[in-house]
């Protein structure tokens, strides 16, 4: 079954660097270090033989992995750490969190000749795969020379699972050489065993996400952009939001400003490629607006300021009211709601959330999240809210408890790396 797999996979390659070709349009980054992807190495590219290496695909899982890449950091410090991202958001987060303290290079695509040029260069003594990423060449080739795999912080939606239930014998392959699956919750665990995971390979540690420490100077800092947007004004967030959903947060603006004209849209597309273009569509739907790049303070005419920079939502959430997680009025499923939680930011998320369903589930459980299911209901959601402070605070102080009582999943994962038995020499 896997060599049909790759025998699709070597079909569809020309299509796939089409497709970078095609993205890069918009997005340069996607044009360069394509040889990267096939594990095709310069002379001066990174050599870590005998490292730790760290799966993050994009912006959330880079970000998810910051306490167990910085807790590695301080338990092994002679052992090299590669981070391997696939998007270029990825990369350039990778970078500008760790700089020079881990290796770092795009993750090879799925292929055999590539997943073997890839192991041999790098000899990892573990492999920690984040989240939903499952490739069965790659794992295959980790089980060969036996490295172990452990998937971290391991999620699996309803849908996802249904998908991999399509190519089952596959799937069940592919599971058998995972070393250990750490899931987020229950569901979870109980999704990867319906497609065939050996329970005994599979812990329940909770998200890794619960571990967020924001930085103390985040507060002062989130003072001074408040000063830049406007103190005595009502101001919300819709943070990462994908195409199709800005139309949708523009129109609950135009209902909201019915009932508060004066208040401010923070608007903070998901991906950079899109920065611009949402910009011109504020601009086109009327809204006044004013752009993070342009570094001036919004005037009282301002009515849409949009995030156009990297690394910055969790100063933005900071300077906000209320919250809107983004791709959730659309169906991507959602983006991580522990961020504007431990923030102690009232939050609002569409019905779409099956990316996040157990973590949202627990937030509106414990009244610190609102679910809405339209632009009318979210701007009449935020009318409300805006209005009463007492209540945003209410819900703010939920989710922070929430956040705290949850903390844990990183110890529980960092047994799992010493219980793998892999010797990680100082």
């Amino acid at each position: 079954m896997r060599a049909l797999y790759s025998a699709v996979l070597y079909m569809l390659a020309p299509w796939v660097f089409v497709r970078l070709a095609w993205r890069s349009l918009r997005a340069p980054e996607y044009r360069r270090r394509w040889p990267e992807r096939l594990a095709l190495y310069s002379a001066a590219a990174p050599r870590a033989q005998g490292c730790i290496w760290v799966h993050a695909v994009s912006v959330g899982e880079v970000q998810a992995a910051i306490p167990l890449v910085r807790a590695l950091l301080q338990r092994h410090p002679g052992t090299p750490v590669l981070i391997t991202t696939t998007t270029p958001t990825g990369s350039a987060r990778v970078r500008a969190l760790f700089a020079e303290h881990v290796l770092h290079i795009y993750a090879p695509y799925d292929l055999p000749g590539a997943v073997r040029r890839f192991l041999a260069r790098f000899q990892p003594r573990l492999a920690v795969i984040m989240e939903t990423e499952i490739w069965p060449n790659l794992f295959a080739g980790c089980r060969a020379r036996g490295i172990p795999v452990l998937v971290a912080n391991a999620r699996l939606s309803a849908r996802s699972a249904a998908g991999y239930a399509r190519v089952g014998r596959l799937t069940r392959a592919t599971l058998a050489d995972i070393t250990v699956l750490a899931a987020q919750g229950t569901r979870d665990a109980r999704r990867f065993r319906a497609l065939g995971m050996d329970p005994e390979r599979i812990r329940v540690t909770g998200s890794i996400k619960f571990e967020l420490r924001l930085p103390a100077s985040l507060r002062e800092q989130a003072e001074v952009l408040r000063g830049m947007l406007g103190r005595d004004r009502p101001i919300w967030i819709a943070a990462s939001t994908h195409e199709g959903e800005d139309e949708q947060v523009l129109d609950a603006l135009a209902r909201l400003h019915r009932a508060l004209p004066d208040a401010l849209l923070v608007l903070v597309p998901r991906h950079p490629e899109r920065f611009a273009r949402v910009a011109a569509l504020c601009r086109k739907r009327g809204f006044e607006t004013v752009t993070r790049s342009e570094g001036r303070p919004c005037e009282r005419s301002t009515q849409v300021y949009v995030g156009d920079t990297l690394g910055e939502l969790p100063l933005m959430y900071a300077a906000c009211d209320v919250g809107f997680v983004g791709g959730s009025l659309v169906p991507t499923g959602g983006h991580n709601p522990l961020e504007p939680a431990a923030l102690g930011l009232a939050i609002l998320t569409g019905p779409q959330v099956f990316n996040f369903q157990e973590i949202t589930d627990m937030l509106v459980e414990v009244g610190a999240a609102r679910t809405v299911s339209d632009s009318a209901a979210l701007a009449d959601t935020l009318e409300a809210l805006l209005r009463d402070a007492n209540a945003r605070e209410a819900m703010g102080q939920k989710g922070r408890r929430l956040v705290e009582a949850n903390r844990g999943a990183l110890k529980r994962l960092l047994g799992i790396v010493d219980e793998a038995g892999v010797r990680l020499e100082n």
